[in-house]
């Protein structure tokens, strides 16, 4: 029990806590937004953050991942928040969570084994790119302050590290920030003029709606596209966290956490969330390693809202932003572009791809979607022309060697390539060395033997032994 508690919660107490009060910092717009697009309260977007933070906190299999109120899902909430009220909100977080139990129990998280390396980089690239253009929108209006500003906060990011590290820099800079904006009373927006930050405990509820067939017909689809989107951002967040640490974490607790927490926040009255990567990457960057990071960043998070909420409506969004700003930085993977003259031109276009249809379509799911099918499509092509065919002639009979994956596409080749003379009455099919590994190719080798036959050949097939 203690070697299991220092292993999990005590190995990096100080960096733990820092990371995670610094990511809050990230939390709070987002959360903010997030609630915005659902068109909910901007409270329950910051409780379910809370919320969702304790909980994958002790259940989740990724430590020192941040889960919260996540805007890929939120989008997918306008529909039914404009359409049947908060309510149905409540109970589709709950079915979510469910769905998601239900994936951690049948052992789905391996399909992410299906999810290319370059679908995962054109993924956060993409996102730090969403994150970018999203700041532009709280510069309307705004006069030289708030660019001021943002190149202050900026400045000191990257500059305070150069004095002392002990302290996280986005930290130190939204504090100056805050108080520059009350001393010299510079007329920038504030948090509280964004969202008023209301300092009460969310209580324990049942969703307030009829329990028939037709709410279930209702909330169903709402709740299939939330797992499944919580499922795929959730779970590229673990590979792009495990590849930072050089470790390894099981995909199908991380994903049972998951469901736990959106069931439970459902009940508590809050919006389904999932594994965010910019907060996740930048919790990280600053030595977050282990759960008591997520459980820093949900406590001090309360903490600001039930006791500092008033100081918290007077941190300026420009600070905000250029924390936001200095989170894309860093987690866009700069050193894939500078290897990408040596790179395979294939991998390139996947991630650029999905980088494309994620910015255009502001939604990743699609955009990882788009990008895992050109990959097969590009595998299935290479495959393809992975088949060889040969032929061997001997006395009165011709036989044909054929090599390589034998599948939808290849066999069609393979039809295509296939010499038959008709002066040999009898013809062997050597497939010893060939796999056929759909039942396309399967059928293509039985019409092929059939068309044989027809014309009076004596056909033999070469199998491999099982």
């Amino acid at each position: 029990m203690l070697n299991s508690l220092k292993d999990n919660w005590l190995f990096n107490v100080r960096a733990d806590v820092l990371a995670g009060i610094t990511a809050t910092l990230a939390l709070i717009p987002d959360s903010i937004a997030f609630s915005f697009i659902a068109g909910v309260n901007p409270m329950v977007g910051i409780y379910s953050s809370i919320c969702i933070l304790l909980l994958i906190s002790f259940f989740g299999g990724r430590p020192g991942m941040i889960s919260a109120a996540a805007g890929s899902m939120s989008v997918l909430m306008i529909a039914l928040v404009s359409e049947h009220g908060i309510q149905y909100l409540f109970a589709a977080t709950i079915l979510t969570g469910i769905i998601q139990l239900l994936m951690g129990l049948f052992k789905l998280g391996k399909l992410m084994n299906f999810v290319p390396h370059a679908v995962i980089t054109g993924f956060i690239n993409a996102l730090a790119i969403l994150i970018f253009l999203a700041q532009f929108r709280n510069f309307q209006g705004e006069s030289w302050p708030m660019y001021l500003m943002v190149a202050g906060t900026l400045a000191i990011i990257y500059l305070f590290p150069y004095l002392t590290k002990a302290i996280p820099s986005p930290l130190v800079a939204v504090v100056i920030m805050m108080i520059a904006t009350l001393i010299w009373d510079l007329p920038l927006r504030n948090v509280g003029q964004v969202a008023e930050i209301v300092p009460s405990l969310p209580s324990f509820l049942i969703p307030d709606i009829p329990f028939t067939w037709e709410t279930l017909r209702i909330i169903l689809p709402f709740s299939l596209s939330l797992a499944v989107v919580g499922y795929s951002e959730t779970l590229l967040t673990q590979a792009i966290i495990d590849d930072m640490t050089h470790s390894k974490t099981s995909r199908n607790k991380e994903i049972t956490g998951q469901g736990i927490a959106n069931v439970v926040t459902g009940f508590f009255g809050g919006m389904a969330g999932c594994a965010l990567v910019a907060e996740s990457a930048i919790n990280v960057k600053l030595g977050g390693r282990g759960r008591l990071s997520t459980l820093s960043a949900a406590v001090f998070l309360l903490i600001l809202i039930q006791l500092f909420g008033t100081y918290v409506s007077l941190i300026p969004m420009a600070a905000l932003v250029g924390v936001m700003m200095m989170v894309c930085y860093e987690i866009f993977d700069w050193s894939y572009i500078r290897q990408i003259p040596k790179l395979p031109k294939n991998e390139v276009f996947v991630m650029i791809a999905t980088v494309a249809v994620v910015v255009y379509t502001h939604d990743l799911a699609i955009g990882v979607l788009v990008g895992v099918l050109i990959s097969a499509l590009i595998y299935a092509y290479k495959a393809a022309s992975q088949v060889e065919v040969s032929q061997t002639i001997q006395d009165n009979e011709q036989t044909i060697h054929i090599k390589g994956p034998l599948f939808f596409v290849s066999a069609n080749e393979l039809m295509e390539q296939m010499d038959i003379h008709h002066d040999y009455e009898k013809v062997t099919l050597d497939l010893t060395n060939a796999r056929v590994t759909d039942h396309t190719a399967s059928l293509i080798l039985k019409r092929l033997e059939e068309k044989l036959r027809n014309n009076g050949k004596e056909v033999q097939l070469l199998l491999k032994a099982p």
